[in-house]
């Protein structure tokens, strides 16, 4: 295997910092039959695969960051880290 140039690959993820990717929060799941998505009205509720206070799954393009629980920041939601996940390959 090649030895890693640890000033070069410093540069290259200096590179990739301004890159924006999307972060989403997955607060649960639902399956449905397309009958019942036609059915689904306004103020409907639909309930989901998680208890409440189960934490949310985290989400950078697609792939799953970690865990957390929502808290409110200001006027607005935010997610408190509470678990990072490792990869396939070992690292977090």
């Amino acid at each position: 295997m090649p030895e890693v140039n640890q000033g070069a690959a410093r540069s290259n993820l200096d590179l990739l910092k301004d890159v924006e990717v999307d972060v989403s929060l997955e607060i649960g799941r639902r399956r449905m039959r397309i009958a019942e998505v036609l059915e689904i009205q306004e103020g409907q509720t639909l309930e989901l695969s998680k208890a409440a206070g189960e934490p949310l799954e985290i989400y950078v393009n697609g792939q799953l960051l970690g865990r957390g629980e929502a808290v409110v920041v200001g006027d607005c939601y935010g997610v408190r880290i509470t678990e990072l996940v490792a990869d396939e390959g070992g690292s977090s």
